[in-house]
């Protein structure tokens, strides 16, 4: 594998850099190479079982971009 030093990466951009970090992500089958720990699968577990009712109660952007501007002004 090619490396890229720490001056390469330097030269980057930020929107560069973070397109490299999700290819890197992308690449990865997270199923096998990226395994929950017990924690973490009960706690998707958890979301999972509750993301209907999580979803009814949910705000649209554009009414909490509206109660923030009101909130700042």
């Amino acid at each position: 594998m090619n490396s890229l030093f720490p001056d390469e990466l330097a030269r980057l951009t930020a929107p560069e850099r973070i397109a490299l970090i999700a290819q890197l992500w992308d690449s990865l089958d997270n199923n096998e190479q990226l395994p929950l720990t017990a924690a973490q699968k009960t706690e998707l577990d958890r979301r999972l079982e509750t993301i209907d009712q999580d979803r009814q109660q949910c705000i649209s952007w554009i009414d909490l971009k509206t109660e923030l501007e009101r909130r700042c002004s």
